[in-house]
């Protein structure tokens, strides 16, 4: 992992979550946890990191505003979410039977929806990541942990 191109801080907007189940909160410690320790992160503006990145929620837009270390702006990049509304929908439908199926269901149940909910995480990492592209060079497991806080992003009570 390159020391100039990877995320050193992730914060994310808080203003829009009322509250987060534990199960919730406790995927976003992780996904931020893990992404801190190992991501592949290259804005295509070319500045090098460490980078401090603040995920944010605006007018149905993915928004990653780039700090360097000193949180001098750096680049913003806007991100439309319509094409990923439909397989967040989803994910969290599977994730609310997984998380009822972790507490009442059979071993069977739970491993078919953890297969299905790996699956649309997978998804949901790839066209991140191709929507991204043009704008912002990541791995496979950045985007994947993205896709975790984009979700969390986007529970609203």
């Amino acid at each position: 992992m390159s020391e100039r191109h990877r995320i050193a801080t992730m914060t994310l907007d808080e203003r829009t979550v009322v509250r987060r189940s534990a199960d919730i909160e406790h995927e976003r410690k992780v996904a931020i946890f893990d992404l801190l320790d190992n991501n592949h992160f290259r804005p295509a503006c070319g500045l090098p990191g460490p980078y401090a990145v603040h995920l944010s929620v605006e007018e149905n837009r993915l928004v990653f505003d780039i700090r360097d270390a000193d949180e001098t702006e750096i680049d913003r990049v806007l991100l439309p979410l319509s094409p990923l509304r439909k397989i967040i929908k989803d994910y969290f439908i599977v994730c609310e039977s997984y998380f009822e199926a972790i507490k009442k269901g059979t071993r069977s149940q739970i491993e078919t929806l953890e297969m299905g909910r790996r699956g649309l995480h997978n998804d949901g990492s790839v066209i991140l990541r191709e929507r991204l592209a043009d704008k912002i060079d990541i791995d496979h497991d950045t985007a994947r942990r993205l896709f975790t806080l984009l979700c969390v992003l986007h529970l609203r009570a």
